[in-house]
């Protein structure tokens, strides 16, 4: 569990109108969101072989598993049956309504698509150990802060689009062995994560009011930032530079080059 008060969010001298609070939010992400990350750069610019792509797959997968576990707990902590409806598209968004359904399950066929076996990737035994400890800090910070921090959190879906159709171009035109159906997890997301995003935010803006409670949401979204951010410096040190993955970890089969 993270405790304490993040020293790295905005300096404030004094609680912000919802337009200013939007405005500082949306600053944290132009600064911060994980689309600046080098290891992004050369992903998207088709300057990773095939095994550094499989690493990242693989790794991503974890986050991906982990987000309809985050979104439940979610849902068993918000107060009321409009917000939980609300709040339990999202898991279905995951999850699917049925089996062979959701995002999920498109991300395995990513992982599928680039190579992987799906049963090492679902039993996530190869999985870099700052992966799982970035990820696992998420699901305890929306377990065990407040409500209105762990909504926060959700609202790096505000830069998500930029970064997708980044992704999904530059992959396209760099890897000639990916497929647009190999990235159709992407597809949906790119309604859904604005409409997420929409509510998400004007939960914020209506219930953080006070000096303390904006603080708490504009260090919420700092901490989501660097957790989608230490998950791609771990990637690099282990597969870009100084390429040291770490005992039990997955090696790619072309890890001296493509």
């Amino acid at each position: 569990m993270t405790t304490g008060t993040l020293s790295s969010s905005p300096i404030l001298t004094g609680s912000l109108s919802p337009e200013g609070l939007e405005a500082a939010l949306r600053d944290i992400g132009a600064r911060r969101y994980h689309i600046l990350h080098p290891f992004h750069r050369l992903l998207h610019a088709g300057k990773l072989n095939r095994g550094q792509v499989q690493a990242w797959a693989l790794n991503r997968y974890y986050y991906q598993s982990q987000i309809p576990i985050k979104d439940a707990v979610m849902i068993s902590r918000l107060p009321t049956a409009d917000l939980r409806r609300e709040w339990r598209r999202r898991l279905i968004d995951h999850d699917g309504g049925s089996e062979g359904t959701g995002g999920l399950e498109r991300w395995l066929k990513l992982t599928a698509g680039v190579g992987l076996d799906r049963d090492y990737v679902e039993s996530t035994a190869g999985i870099l150990p700052a992966t799982r400890f970035a990820v696992d800090a998420y699901v305890h910070w929306v377990r065990d802060r407040s409500v209105l921090e762990a909504v926060a959190s959700s609202l790096t879906e505000l830069f998500s689009p930029k970064i997708i159709a980044e992704r999904v171009s530059g992959m396209l035109a760099s890897y000639d062995w990916i497929t647009a159906e190999t990235l159709a997890y992407f597809t949906p997301r790119l309604t859904q994560a604005p409409d997420d995003s929409a509510f998400a935010l004007a939960y914020v803006k209506e219930h953080a009011v006070t000096f303390e409670q904006q603080k708490a949401v504009l260090d919420s979204l700092i901490f989501k930032c660097d957790v989608l951010w230490s998950q791609l410096d771990a990637l690099h040190l282990a597969y870009v530079d100084p390429r040291l993955p770490p005992p039990g970890a997955f090696v790619p089969e072309d890890a001296a080059g493509d």
